[in-house]
């Protein structure tokens, strides 16, 4: 192993991320620094083996021959190294790792996390807020929550609430709307990357999104809700997102009828690794705290 003097593990995790990317930008996002840091970790690698490794063009890094020959066992390597910190952090029983979507961290988990900790004072819970897919077995992670329609075969996975949609504005423009026709005439605020269309909460209506008016457009279903609070018009929103904005009175859901996507939230874990007491604390708390957050009368009148 003495040739891995020669070049700085920083150097070889950069030259895998970008080569497996394919993009500055994206292997900057996933280790964590700057895509000039990226180029620079690239370029010394570069140097300290001597060898050509990314074609630079105007766009773009492409993998060199080489680069493309030792990308496999360097995407391995690295694998290898990330289970080993996984195993050793997993054994510590007064730290958790919970990978959440940004949202449910940001609109539900921290208005309710307060509690965990004060039931659990020797446990430390670090949220890491992502979209993307983490595999358990692989990372430090001990507990996922996602929403999807499941099932998710090779890991353990409790269904844990359905996803339900409903209307949402602020309550000067809820004053306007008396029955969903009333959607016509407002404007509707759209994420076209969400999960789920309109036609949820419009079919049972007799109604389709294709008849609904145009209105500001966000890539995050937290920038429509915020929008939605400043009366920009009317967003289809869900219970988790929603709800403490209904209890301080920034929005009102101004029909009564909410309405499930097909999906779920899951909590989702490795199959093989046993759960730890925190782990398990941690469960039981989620399970108990979802079911009666969102066990309101609905439409919730705080």
């Amino acid at each position: 192993m003495k040739n891995l003097n020669l070049v700085h593990l920083n150097g070889l995790r950069a030259v895998e991320a970008v080569g497996r990317l394919k993009s500055l930008k994206a292997a900057a996002a996933e280790l964590g620094v700057t895509v000039g840091a990226i180029s620079q970790q690239v370029h010394k690698t570069e140097q300290q083996l001597g060898i050509q490794l990314f074609e630079r063009r105007s766009r773009a890094l492409i993998p060199t021959e080489i680069c493309l020959a030792i990308l496999p066992h360097l995407t391995r390597g690295i694998d290898a190294l990330s289970t080993a910190v996984a195993v050793a952090t997993s054994r510590r029983d007064d730290l958790l790792t919970v990978s959440v979507a940004p949202v449910f961290a940001g609109k539900w988990l921290v208005w309710h996390l307060k509690a965990f900790n004060k039931a659990n004072p020797g446990l430390r819970v670090r949220v890491e807020a992502t979209i993307e897919l983490v595999d358990p077995d692989l990372t430090d992670v001990d507990w996922c929550i996602r929403v999807g329609p499941g099932p998710y075969p090779g890991l353990y996975a409790q269904k844990l609430v359905p996803h339900r949609v409903f209307p949402v504005c602020n309550p000067q423009l809820g004053q306007k709307l008396q029955r969903p026709a009333d959607l016509l005439s407002v404007p509707i605020i759209r994420d076209p990357g969400e999960m789920f269309s309109w036609n949820t909460w419009l079919e049972p209506s007799g109604m389709s999104e294709a008849d609904l008016p145009d209105g500001p457009t966000f890539s995050d279903g937290a920038l429509c809700l915020d929008a939605a609070i400043a009366g920009q018009g009317v967003f289809l929103a869900w219970e988790t997102l929603a709800i403490q904005a209904l209890r301080a009175g920034q929005i009102v859901a101004p029909f009564p009828d909410r309405y499930e996507t097909g999906f779920f939230y899951w909590l989702i874990g490795s199959q093989s690794r046993q759960p730890t007491s925190a782990m398990n604390a941690f469960k039981d708390w989620l399970v108990k705290t979802l079911d009666e957050s969102l066990a309101v009368d609905w439409p919730p009148r705080f």
